[in-house]
């Protein structure tokens, strides 16, 4: 018995280390909004996707966290943790005034756990960011952090070093790129110089077409042409390096997408049961805090049990041509899928619907476009993955997994310890 458990450590420990001394650098890009068709279906202009999945292993679908939001999901990714756990629930904090103005989640100091950052630049490693969320004072060595739309001058601010996003703009004007593009440039432009051991970027326009457009638009099209060539400038810049046998590379997402057709509003049917009068006066016992495919149930007494039942009786006293567009998440479920634990109950959207509406607006509108934020439990909403580099599989396919997965899949590339991670490390990654 003793020596077959000294055989397993045996075996894990050169697992390591063999993992340690073949990867030296991790590329980790997220294509926001990413979903597995772009890379297995041929419609969609994709060349240097389609070739890195014969190169590695590719997965069929990676779930989300609830709400498949950009921010929770980003945070998830560094973190190996689910939002209840990382502490960033939605992309923009709760406004019980219903009036915006508390902003969204952008700077580290919020998340409540390591990430794959804090870890690394702990040992010593070089370690940049581009346009991650939640990412502002992060402890890396390069950052142009997503500030969530505060301007130039905040983002030039937050950038490491100071000022970092308009050098880079100068450097590589010359180039003529944009959006996605000129964010590769950026790290093509740090491979050359620093190769640092981890690089993490954030790709924007998919996403944004996708909002506009749904999932099938000539916009989306177009947006995925421009993640792909950007994902080619990458490869092309470790090649040039002489780090690509080095590297493992990572494209994954955060999210899928879905058609909307639909919008239901149910902060109507709070206000219409006595439970929300006036938000900016502080006259309401319940209310929804919603975006997307996803609306939260906020009292403004936690232990108001009289509200939480005439909310949920309200809710459930709809007309079935009403309740068709949204599914009662209780505590329990949300427990379960690691969610928000300030609420009470979550509503997840149905049949092409998206939450939206002030109070006194219609309980049902016509709706356009694309959105997520939906409970993580069916494909269309979830998420896609490419891993290439040394030790990886090559030409094989993952049914599923989960964004908590991610964080441990670089940490066993890299070779380091990452114990506050609660994701694991999926089965047909690794040779």
């Amino acid at each position: 018995m003793k020596k077959n458990v000294l055989t397993a450590l045996a075996l894990l420990l050169g697992c390591g280390a063999f993992a340690q001394s073949r990867i030296k650098h991790v590329v980790l890009i997220t294509v926001d909004g990413f979903r597995p068709d772009f890379y297995q279906q041929a419609k969609w202009e994709a060349p240097n996707l389609k070739q890195l999945v014969k190169e590695g292993v590719q997965a069929n679908g990676v779930n989300s966290v609830f709400p498949s939001m950009t921010y929770p999901s980003h945070t998830a990714i560094v973190t190996g943790v689910q939002p209840i756990t990382h502490g960033i629930y939605y992309n923009d904090r709760f406004d019980p005034t219903g009036k915006g103005s508390v902003g969204n989640y952008w700077q580290d100091s919020s998340i409540h756990v390591p990430t794959l950052w804090s870890v690394l630049h702990g040992k010593g490693m070089k370690v940049a960011s581009l346009y991650w969320p939640v990412s502002a004072g992060a402890p890396v060595d390069y950052n142009i952090p997503d500030i969530g739309g505060r301007g130039v001058a905040v983002r030039d601010e937050n950038s490491i070093p100071v000022n970092f996003a308009q050098e880079m703009h100068q450097t590589l004007a010359g180039k003529g790129h944009s959006g996605d593009v000129h964010t590769a440039d950026i790290a093509a432009y740090l491979i050359e110089k620093e190769a640092p051991a981890l690089i993490t970027m954030h790709l924007f326009a998919v996403d944004h077409a996708e909002h506009v457009t749904g999932r099938e638009g000539e916009m989306v099209h177009e947006a995925i042409a421009e993640a792909d060539e950007a994902v080619g400038i990458v490869k092309a810049a470790l090649q040039k390096k002489g780090i690509w046998d080095s590297t493992l590379l990572i494209v994954t997402g955060d999210h899928g997408f879905v058609d909307v057709h639909t919008t239901f509003n149910p902060n109507n049917c709070l206000q219409q049961a006595g439970l929300l009068n006036n938000r900016e006066k502080g006259d309401w016992k319940a209310q929804f805090n919603y975006s997307g495919g996803s609306a939260w149930l906020y009292l403004k007494d936690a232990n108001d049990k009289a509200s939480l039942a005439a909310a949920t009786k309200a809710l459930k006293a709809l007309p079935d041509s009403v309740q068709r567009y949204f599914r009662i998440i209780d505590r329990k479920q949300l427990d379960k899928i690691g969610a928000n634990p300030q609420v009470v109950l979550a509503l997840t959207a149905e049949n092409n619907a998206a939450f939206g509406g002030k109070p006194e607006e219609p309980a049902v509108a016509s709706g356009k476009g694309g959105t997520h934020g939906y409970f993580p439990d069916f494909h269309n909403i979830q998420t896609g993955f490419i891993a290439v580099g040394s030790g990886i599989k090559k030409g094989a396919t993952v049914q599923e997994f989960n964004l908590r997965d991610i964080a441990p899949i670089v940490a066993k590339a890299l070779g380091i310890s990452f114990p506050t991670a609660q994701g694991k490390v999926p089965a047909g990654i690794f040779e």
